[in-house]
């Protein structure tokens, strides 16, 4: 299995992608806490101590010992000039061996949507995936009804492939998603959703 060494950084035009720290804790949970209403019908429920303190602890842990395993790469967009948290993209599930794949997730948070910002971060992302963590596919999902982000996934190089039946829990109900994917090498054309 792959194992990083040192920190994760990438830099885009106007932000910096980088794993969680313990301080940022206040901006990203005032953050989630602004955007809850925008973010829960897209989002799996969430927990009860999703916005603690100590939840936001063990997230951190979480994706420093994902990054040190070589299985997630979670990473929190944070724009340069004030170093306000937008959101977040992860490179999840990195499988290697013959399929060399992982799964993108991300969310941004409602003032910073539709500016441009995540499809900078995903760019970004994607081709850290490609390029340092020779990844040969990746894979992201979304709900049928998110116009938005089958947008987003198209303008970054994504094609749709199909739905996938219960994919998620989404909002506390299985649903539907329509499966996207990019390929370091797509000779693909342009797939229709």
């Amino acid at each position: 299995m792959l194992r990083f060494r040192g920190r994760v950084r990438i830099d885009t035009e106007s932000m910096v992608l980088r794993p969680p720290v313990h301080s940022d804790f206040r901006s990203w949970s005032a953050l989630r806490r602004q955007s809850a209403q925008f973010l829960q019908p897209w989002e799996p429920s969430w927990s009860s101590d999703h916005l603690t303190r100590k939840g936001f602890v063990n997230r951190v842990y979480w994706a420093n010992r994902s990054i040190a395993q070589g299985t997630a790469v979670p990473l929190f967009l944070v724009r340069r000039e004030d170093t306000q948290i937008l959101g977040a993209i992860t490179i999840d599930n990195i499988r290697r061996g013959p399929s060399q794949a992982a799964t993108i997730g991300y969310w941004i948070g409602e003032p910073y949507a539709r500016k441009g910002y995540m499809r900078e971060a995903l760019s970004a992302a994607v081709h850290y995936a490609f390029d340092v963590l020779d990844l040969s596919r990746l894979e992201s999902a979304c709900l049928p009804e998110n116009e938005a982000s089958k947008g987003l996934l198209e303008q970054c190089g994504y094609k749709y492939e199909g739905v996938a039946q219960s994919y998620l829990q989404i909002n506390g109900r299985w649903r539907n998603h329509v499966l996207y994917a990019n390929l370091r090498r797509d000779r693909r054309g342009r797939v229709e959703s």
